[in-house]
């Protein structure tokens, strides 16, 4: 039996009242590591034991200080390998790979957190009609010069995970397997992990290009006398001016000048070591 068309358009009217009125689903972030995955949702981080409110002085991504609910990553990456990398994932887009050393680091300098934006309190758009940096980012404590630009605070955040160690995933980045264990070079090999790959490759290994890569066509250790280079280090804008630079200067507190050393004697001994890219 046929419905009258009144009726008919009563139940349409009433079925898309319950869809608009059905609860939104509630934000969630994967985390792969450790060889486990878990999905946390935002009630389910704020009820962590450890969320707490950070204050950020100067928020790089809205250019003022900002106070915000987070946990430590470190909470939600326990058993992460220190020599891993971790990277962060906006939906299907790759926007940061990061050493995980620094990321799982408890202080006393830079110390990671999750902030996490609520309902009750909506962090502001990133620009005019666009959305927030939420419902996840990534956003330090005690932030320093190395983790001072933008790009390292990945936004938007639905996924983190834990991958093999940079060595491993980009050979091409390895210095000479014959160098003693305790060699300057391996500590510089070290150092660029550090304050380098989250920004540059070398040899074409890294996932980042951001910055120009460090060895091909030149090293810079080939195009720069040793002092310009270090000059360039410590403050880019002293050596040549780019206002759309977005290298930071390193100063001794944060590039101490025994590791500033050690990176320079790791790119001189890359520079012989050249990997020709694939064609294109």
């Amino acid at each position: 039996m046929r419905r009258p068309e009144s009726l008919r358009w009563l139940a349409a009217l009433l079925c898309s009242v319950g869809a608009v009125a059905a609860p939104a689903a509630e934000p969630s972030l994967t985390v792969v590591a450790a060889g486990r995955t878990a999905i946390y949702t935002t009630g389910g981080l704020l009820a962590l034991p450890v969320a707490t409110t950070v204050a950020i002085p100067v928020d790089p991504l809205y250019g003022s200080s900002k106070a915000l609910r987070a946990i430590p990553l470190s909470t939600i990456l326990s058993g992460a390998e220190d020599d891993n990398t971790i990277r962060f994932f906006a939906g299907e887009r790759e926007l940061a790979t990061l050493a995980a050393g620094p990321l799982l680091a408890k202080g006393p300098g830079p110390v990671a957190y999750i902030a996490i934006e609520t309902a009750d309190a909506a962090w502001s758009p990133l620009k005019a009609g666009a959305a927030s940096a939420g419902p996840f980012r990534l956003v330090w404590l005690k932030a320093d010069k190395t983790v001072a630009g933008a790009e390292l605070w990945p936004a938007q955040l639905t996924r983190i995970e834990e991958i093999q160690p940079l060595g491993k995933r980009f050979p091409m980045i390895v210095p000479g397997a014959r160098l003693a264990p305790n060699h300057p070079i391996r500590a510089g090999f070290v150092a660029f992990q550090k304050h380098c790959i989250g920004c540059h490759t070398l040899n074409g290994g890294g996932d980042s290009t951001l910055g120009p890569d460090l060895n091909i066509p030149y090293s810079p250790t080939e195009y720069l006398r040793p002092e310009a280079l270090r000059k360039l280090i410590r403050d880019p804008q002293s050596l040549r001016r780019w206002p759309g630079s977005k290298m930071p200067a390193f100063d001794a507190k944060t590039l101490p000048d025994r590791e500033l050393a050690e990176l320079l004697a790791y790119l001189r001994h890359m520079a012989d070591r050249k990997v020709t890219p694939p064609a294109k």
